[in-house]
């Protein structure tokens, strides 16, 4: 049996891995790199032949982790895509979205390219467009958490709640070949404990082989109070100075987790009567998702709902589908709020609001979310004083804001809670998704603590798990 380490590795994006048998080809995680340094990867084939593979094993609907499945879906790939019901729809929503997003930059790439006579480094096309999603949608199959199921002769699989997204899974992946039965575990991304809307992330007894991620690895989530206080202090002293609060959203749960925190804060009256604007055609799609899977909230949320105070409504909301409602929230005199994808600024609406707020001392720009490095995100985040958006370059004179509670990864804390709880030594632990210093210090840590092999492999290494 191996394991191939196709993506986030050493880094954050791109999450893929193919988990080879005797008789199958598993892929788990099909992502898009988003890291700069790493673009020229999306464009690259496939180490693993597409049309080779036997199934697909989806953890969750975030775009490094779905987001490359229409192009090996282009390259041949036929195969069926098992993952949670919830994560089933998100994924639609979410690969639409990204095909148009590409087909819509590419255009604008190559208009401007031609306008200031050069071309740009990566090509002036899409990686795929609204018919390879097409084609993709259909390989979609809907399972339940915690029931095994059959992926082939010798593979079957086992999702559990991992508490980073709605709908989100880790896998247990039971192999039996050679008269013997194995136990893989990929964490997929671990979610914080005790956040609003969904569950608890799974902990597992016992393993053989574990693939973990190591976001957070190297450092815990700063604590400046709670959550809810911190983005009330936030609204209310952008208010005050005549600003706009412009929040760079990722469409699933982060968009949905803040909607929850400002509904609480408005029913309490405890921030201005603003209109808060959720401009993305995803993150309203993902949010009518939410309202259709409640039975997959956590206690807090139905204790929200049978009050009738919904966690995604509240008065002041407009949601902004069409480009005509995006562009209107220019047209703003009064002081708001707005959110827009994408989290990390690579693309979307968020490029156009930050244009025309990041220059002003007025306005706040407010992340909260991990900012990958190279991203846009995190060189307006790391403070630099002048960034580039849409070909020109912008002074960053805007109040720059982090509130650190609402990452949904576990921090190194988190994380070594969650290994931590298997009874016996796995054979072998490997930390991916994770910048390089931050899975090697979450590597020597385990090691310190528990004296567990534990390795932090390169892009393309292949292990055998014996």
């Amino acid at each position: 049996m191996k394991l191939h380490f196709l993506g986030a590795n050493r880094q954050v994006t791109g999450s893929r891995y193919c988990l080879e048998t005797a008789d199958s080809k598993i892929m788990i995680d099909c992502g898009m790199f988003q890291e700069r340094a790493f673009l020229s990867r999306n464009w690259e084939p496939n180490s693993i032949t597409p049309s080779e593979c036997d199934a697909m094993l989806l953890t969750h609907a975030h775009l490094d982790h779905c987001g490359l499945i229409p192009r090996l879906v282009a390259n041949g790939f036929q195969a069926p895509i098992f993952c949670t019901h919830p994560t089933v729809d998100l994924t639609e929503v979410i690969l639409r979205d990204s095909a148009k997003i590409q087909e819509e930059d590419a255009a604008y790439k190559k208009k401007r390219h031609e306008r200031e006579g050069h071309k740009g480094k990566y090509p002036e096309q899409a990686l795929y467009g609204e018919e390879d999603v097409l084609k993709t949608l259909p390989l979609l199959n809907g399972v339940p958490y915690e029931t095994l199921w059959r992926i082939t002769d010798s593979v079957s699989v086992v999702f559990h709640d991992a508490g980073h997204i709605l709908g989100s899974a880790m896998l247990e992946v039971v192999v039996a070949e050679n008269g013997a039965t194995r136990r893989v575990i990929f964490s997929g991304d671990i979610g914080q404990w005790n956040k609003p809307l969904i569950r608890d992330p799974s902990l597992f007894d016992s393993a053989d082989h574990v693939v973990m991620e190591s976001t957070y690895g190297d450092r815990n989530h700063e604590d400046g109070g709670d959550v809810e206080t911190q983005l009330c202090d936030v609204i209310n002293e952008t208010i005050g100075r005549g600003g706009n609060v412009v929040i760079p959203t990722f469409a699933v749960e982060r968009a949905q987790e803040l909607m929850y925190y400002i509904s609480r804060l408005v029913h309490d009256d405890r921030i201005p009567d603003v209109k808060v604007f959720l401009d993305s055609p995803m993150a309203v799609d993902v949010t009518n998702i939410f309202r259709k899977y409640r039975e997959y909230f956590d206690q807090e949320a139905w204790d929200l709902i049978g009050s009738n105070q919904s966690p995604l409504q509240f008065p002041g909301l407009q949601l902004a589908r069409s480009a005509a409602q995006s562009k209107e929230i220019n047209n703003q005199r009064k002081p708001c709020i707005i959110m827009a994808t994408s989290g990390m600024c690579t693309g979307g609406r968020i490029k156009h609001h930050l244009r025309r707020n990041i220059s002003r001392p007025e306005s706040t720009i407010l992340f909260v979310g991990y900012q990958a490095y190279g991203t846009l995100g995190r060189l307006i985040s790391d403070g630099k004083p002048e960034v580039r958006i849409h070909g020109r370059n912008y002074e960053t004179k805007a109040q720059i804001a982090r509130i650190y509670g609402f990452s949904g990864h576990a921090d190194r804390s988190a994380l070594l809670h969650w290994i931590g709880h298997l009874k016996q030594a796995p054979k072998s632990i490997y930390l991916t998704h994770g910048e390089e210093d931050a899975a090697l210090s979450l590597a020597g840590q385990i090691r310190k603590d528990k004296g567990w092999t534990v390795s932090v492999p390169e892009f393309q290494d292949v292990v055998d798990l014996g």
